[in-house]
């Protein structure tokens, strides 16, 4: 669908940035029936995105600029966040939720020219798969009800959490960044498998299962991972293979190699937010 210059009450939420971020969230919305494909918009600059969007998802409104909607999700990159809801005023928007990266409520309330509630989020990329990680946090003039609306949001791509502002960078060290991480550890993986004499299929195969079955015991433990000690524990036999391997680790302090990883990250956004 074109731009055919709807009213607010014509579109409740207008997705802005037609990337895989914003493509997630708008494919999740629609498969958890959360609005119709006539009531989501979808604003991307790029011509070809724009084609491909329109193509995938039928009714929803593609468009290359801003227009009237009832809430908006900003999926942008950072350094595009407040020239984005500076262009929101006088749209009739009712509120916000920017996904941008250490992009402050502060200053895109302050680039909004009004008291409108802004929730800032910081979501990962599972998300293009339902199985995202977000965690929300309210600016000045969000209330639960905004929080409730974005968490309604993130959730239709996974779990969602509150946290304060101050910590959104740490969660973007964490969980934002953590998908790399863990793809990290997945390469090292097969790559010491093959040195072992596996191929590159086979132990391919056996890593992607092993870590997909580990998330899925972790999942179902209903402890958030908390009791991720005690799963390893319970497959460490005493003086074992595992046993044998954990002790490597160990010895190359990786938790504190985990931890220094996570601490840069936060630290990076933080830098984004202040640029």
């Amino acid at each position: 669908m074109t731009d055919t210059g709807q009213s607010p009450a014509d579109v409740e939420l207008q997705i802005i940035g037609g990337g895989r971020m914003g493509e997630a969230l708008l494919a999740g919305l629609l498969d958890a029936g959360w609005a119709t494909p006539q009531q989501l918009g979808v604003v991307e600059p790029d011509t070809e995105r724009r084609r491909i969007l329109g193509n995938r998802y039928p009714g929803v409104r593609v468009s290359e600029r801003p227009g009237p909607a009832r809430g908006v999700v900003v999926a942008v990159k950072p350094a595009h966040a407040a020239e984005v809801c500076a262009d929101l005023a006088g749209l009739g928007v009712e509120r916000i939720l920017s996904i941008a990266a250490g992009v402050t409520t502060g200053r895109l309330e302050s680039a909004a020219g009004a008291s409108l509630p802004v929730v800032r989020a910081m979501p990962n990329t599972p998300a293009q798969v339902g199985a995202g990680a977000s965690a929300v946090a309210a600016g000045t003039h969000a209330g639960e009800d905004d929080l409730v609306w974005a968490e309604s949001i993130l959730g239709s791509v996974g779990v969602t959490v509150r946290v304060e502002e101050d910590l959104l960078d740490a969660v973007t060290g964490l969980s934002g960044s953590g998908p790399a991480y863990v793809f990290l550890l997945v390469e090292a993986l097969i790559d010491a498998g093959v040195a072992q004499g596996l191929s590159r299929d086979v132990a391919g195969a056996l890593v992607v299962q092993t870590v997909a079955g580990a998330a899925e015991i972790l999942g179902r433990s209903g402890a958030n991972g908390t009791d991720a000690g005690e799963h390893r524990e319970a497959v460490t036999s005493p003086h074992g293979t595992t046993a044998a391997g954990l002790a490597v680790f160990e010895g190359h302090d990786v938790r504190a190699v985990v931890a220094e990883a996570v601490a840069a990250a936060t630290e990076r956004s933080r830098q984004l937010g202040a640029d």
